[in-house]
C-alpha cells in the first residue's frame, strides 16, 4: 500500500509539473526594452558658403533597427539612415527596400499601440517620410545660437524591411549626448546621433 502511494504521490507531483509548464504560453511577457545606441556620426555634404554648392558628397550612414547595427552600404538590409539632420527610410525615392516612416506627437514612454492616426509612408518626390527642415520633423533649429535641438513631445515610428514596428526618440544631435545648456552650437562636435528605441519583433503595433 505504502509502495502504491508513494507511485501515486509521484504522478501527481509530474502532472503539477506539467500542468504549470502548459501555462506558460499564456503568461503575459516580458516588456520589451527600450534600445540605447550612441553616437552614430553622420557628417552632412561639404558646401561652400559663399556660392551654396555641394563641394564633397559624403554618403548617409544606414542603420539596421531589426539588428541594432549600423550597415556599411545602401545595398545592405538597413531600414534608417542618417546624414546631417535628415533622417530617410529604406523604401520608395531612398532605398530598395520597403520601410516606412511616420511622425508622431506623444510622449515616447507613454506610446503603448501604434497610433491609428499614424500614416506611414517611404520617401518619395514629395517629400521625405521624416520631414526634413526646423520644425517639421524631429528637430528645431535656433538661428541665433546654431543649436540643433529634438522637439519634446516628437517621436518617430517606423516599419521595417521585415514588417516590424519600432518608435523611436532622438535624444541628441551632439557628440556624448550632453545636455542641452552645455552645447555650442559653433564647437560642440555634430552630428552624432544618439537614440533609444523599441522594437517589436513579432509584427504586432503594440509596445
Amino acid at each position: 500500500m505504502k509502495k502504491m502511494i508513494s507511485s501515486l504521490s509521484s504522478f501527481v507531483l509530474v502532472a503539477f509539473m506539467a500542468g504549470c509548464n502548459s501555462n506558460d504560453d499564456n503568461a503575459p511577457s516580458l516588456p520589451l526594452q527600450a534600445v540605447l545606441v550612441e553616437n552614430i556620426h553622420a557628417p552632412n555634404d561639404l558646401i561652400d558658403r559663399s556660392t551654396g554648392e555641394i563641394t564633397e558628397t559624403r554618403p548617409f550612414r544606414y542603420f539596421s533597427l531589426e539588428n541594432n547595427q549600423l550597415v556599411e552600404s545602401q545595398s545592405g538590409n538597413w531600414d534608417i539612415g542618417f546624414k546631417g539632420t535628415t533622417i530617410i527610410v529604406n523604401g520608395g525615392i531612398s532605398g530598395s527596400g520597403n520601410a516606412q516612416g511616420a511622425v508622431v506627437s506623444a510622449i515616447f514612454d507613454e506610446i503603448e499601440v501604434v497610433p491609428s492616426s499614424a500614416t506611414f509612408v517611404s520617401d518619395g518626390p514629395e517629400g521625405l517620410a521624416i520631414p526634413s527642415g526646423s520644425g517639421n520633423g524631429w528637430y528645431n533649429y535656433n538661428f541665433q545660437t546654431h543649436i540643433v535641438s529634438p522637439i519634446p513631445g516628437r517621436v518617430l515610428l517606423f516599419k521595417t524591411n521585415a514588417g516590424n514596428y519600432a518608435k523611436v526618440e532622438i535624444l541628441s544631435y551632439y557628440r556624448d549626448n550632453p545636455p542641452l545648456a552645455e552645447v555650442n552650437g559653433l564647437t560642440t562636435p555634430s552630428p552624432y546621433y544618439s537614440f533609444r528605441y523599441v522594437l517589436q519583433p513579432n509584427g504586432s503595433k503594440t509596445f
